[in-house]
């Protein structure tokens, strides 16, 4: 059966009207659409929000706080590594600020096709490193360092701590994984219940992952496409969100239950009726509110309570 939508989730759906496919309506168009729509007016409120540059990566720093020493997320915007910004994505890094009490240091990969694979996770390596290395300068305590991501951001998240773990460090205190592109598994139950989701289609996730391929052969890194990891024992307590009406629903829950394997400490909440991409406007159904304040009480209880092993 294929799930039905919560009726504030199919207001807003509607509320988009017909849409077509992203390869239809031309990445430009789609890339337009979604850097010129407007924000909400009633964003959490910041202590201060700065700017900064980790070597030619873009970043915007959402303080809640200006008390020294606070915990720090590096976050990755989602948009299928090819669209997407800072500015666009304002709305969910505010969001974690406020539910985590934490810092949330916004990252402004270069996009894909233009800077095809692995550019993205280069600079979402290089961004987390550039935190670990400057947190004293940058007032946050680097012990306490996550990293988060939706969607496609949520794939580099999962890559940085792999890599992380493989090269050394930085030390990640935890990965958030918010409905997560960590496989290129086209054949999960989901994607084939799903495949013309609203919001995410079967056809849009073909599109993006050539756009994000650059036009070379599907790849089998596993710090780019995290399940492809043969071991996932030593990485950082994860916690993990999927969505019920999202095609590549099975990708984080499949994900998620072998970290649990791995003995890695691990949260999975499916929201159920709640399509992909849901907590980019979190303000904007029940199921987004309610997921945002339990990700943040989740962090802020890890913050208050750190593992050491």
């Amino acid at each position: 059966m294929i799930p039905a939508l919560d009726p504030d989730a199919a207001a807003r759906v509607a509320s988009f009207g017909p849409l077509a496919t992203l390869r239809q309506r031309g990445l430009a168009a789609v890339r337009e659409s979604l850097e010129n729509a407007a924000l909400p007016t009633d964003m959490p409120e910041m202590r201060r929000i700065d700017d900064a540059v980790a070597g030619s990566v873009r970043l915007r720093i959402y303080r809640p706080t200006l008390e020294p020493d606070a915990p720090v997320v590096v976050y990755f915007h989602g948009g299928g590594l090819a669209m997407g910004s800072n500015h666009s994505y304002e709305p969910l890094g505010r969001a974690l600020a406020h539910a985590s009490g934490a810092v949330v240091i916004a990252v402004e990969y270069r996009l894909a096709p233009e800077h095809p694979a692995p550019a993205q996770l280069d600079d979402a390596w290089a961004a987390t490193c550039w935190v670990a290395e400057r947190s004293t300068e940058l007032g946050v305590d680097a012990a306490r360092l996550v990293v988060a991501g939706d969607s496609a951001g949520g794939g580099l998240a999962a890559g940085v701590t792999l890599a992380a773990r493989d090269h050394g460090g930085p030390r990640i205190f935890a990965q958030v994984l918010m409905y997560p592109g960590v496989d290129r598994d086209m054949g999960t139950p989901s994607i084939g219940a799903l495949a013309n989701a609203p919001m995410l289609t079967l056809d849009d996730i073909e599109y993006l992952h050539d756009l994000a391929d650059g036009g070379a052969p599907a790849t089998h890194d596993p710090y780019r496409v995290p399940a492809y990891a043969t071991d996932l024992a030593g990485l950082p307590p994860a916690i993990v969100l999927t969505a019920e009406c999202d095609p590549i629903r099975d990708w984080g829950e499949r994900y998620a239950a072998r970290l649990r394997d791995a003995h890695v400490q691990t949260t999975v909440t499916r929201y159920p009726g709640i399509y992909h991409g849901f907590l980019m406007r979190s303000e904007a159904t029940a199921r987004g509110r309610l997921a945002i304040a339990e990700t943040g009480s989740l962090l802020r209880a890890k913050f208050a309570h750190p593992l050491d092993f």
